[in-house]
């Protein structure tokens, strides 16, 4: 099916060199295959291949392949980029993000402290456009710690199966383990633990952290510039609106953010100023219908919206003789 281009290469058989059958998968969880199946997607035009870095790298480097999309780490989107550098593949990449979420003076705290703690601990703080640097006017920096150690106190970390449950499980036990290295590297910085900070009680399978809170936190410290995947949070202290632009900006991530205040054109203004791909004035939010994604190290390109699609179209330029009318199809 020429028409819809080749967005991932051809799947095939290893034995053979024939063709696999569309959406062949070989996973335990088959719907997004069953969803294309049903949707009436043609047969070759979507492959799902599970596979690790060699065969991505392959595929990343075939001349077959006319454009990349990649949702992952700095380093890996950079190693794509390069791989599909040798055949000039456009590429789109979603990266990592260090996003901040200002609370300035007059902010409502009420609205503001549920939805930034279910920003920064979504998938447990295992998401790119997580709310991880939480900068706070000093006038409110004591009320707001003392909100959020109660709120994250109150949650409930276990199974992600149960209803019940706020926050579930690392991905694996490397990543617990490399969250755990940043909360010790947290401590060693200078930085202290308002809450959390270790394993929870009684949670012997899965790799559980508990929700860590770190307050006394210098923008400059490693657990506010790195992203630490994990239910981490930092408190940083400003002065005012400009010191907090200018600590948003301060990052080499630039993916989301959100800033809180009692104006709404204060909010605007803010937003303005701040270099990040999406951005939120009191809320937090995903919009299908309207591009996502970031500058510096947390990609390139935007998905969703318009601009998401533009991007795996390729415009063609046809000069017709004079007088010649096509007929339109």
């Amino acid at each position: 099916a020429p028409r819809y281009g080749r967005l991932a290469g051809v799947v095939v058989d290893s034995d053979t060199g024939e063709p696999l059958p569309y959406a062949n998968i070989f996973l335990a969880d088959a719907s997004l295959g069953t969803a294309a199946n049903e949707a009436g997607i043609p047969p070759g035009v979507l492959n799902i291949v599970p596979a690790g870095r060699e065969s991505g790298d392959h595929l990343v480097r075939h001349p077959d392949v006319d454009k990349v999309g990649f949702t992952g780490s700095p380093g890996a989107g950079r190693a794509i980029m390069a791989g599909a550098s040798t055949h000039l593949a456009p590429v789109t990449l979603e990266l990592g993000g260090k996003s901040a979420s200002i609370i300035l003076e007059d902010a409502d705290l009420d609205v503001a402290i549920p939805t930034i703690l279910g920003s920064g601990l979504m998938n447990s703080g295992q998401a790119c456009v997580a709310q991880t640097r939480i900068l706070v006017h000093e006038s409110i920096h004591d009320e707001v710690v003392t909100r959020l150690v109660e709120a994250m106190q109150a949650l409930k970390v276990g199974d992600p199966m149960d209803p019940e449950t706020n926050v579930g499980p690392m991905v694996a036990e490397r990543q617990r383990e490399r969250v755990e290295k940043y909360i010790a590297l947290g401590q060693e910085e200078g930085a202290k633990i308002a809450t959390g900070g270790g394993r929870p009680a009684g949670l012997d399978t899965g790799w559980y952290v508990e929700p860590t809170l770190f307050v006394d936190v210098d923008n400059s410290m490693r657990i506010a510039q790195e992203e630490i995947f994990g239910p981490v949070l930092v408190v940083i202290k400003f002065r005012d609106t400009e010191e907090a632009i200018q600590m948003s900006n301060d990052s080499d991530y630039g993916l989301s953010g959100t800033v809180w205040s009692a104006d709404p054109n204060t909010g605007l203004e803010v937003s303005r100023r701040i270099r990040t791909g999406s951005f939120g004035i009191n809320a937090f939010g995903l919009d299908f219908g309207g591009p996502f994604g970031g500058f510096k190290n947390s990609g390139i390109g935007r998905e969703f919206g318009p601009e998401g699609l533009e991007a795996y179209l390729v415009t063609t330029t046809v000069h017709l003789p004079a007088g010649f009318e096509p007929e339109l199809a």
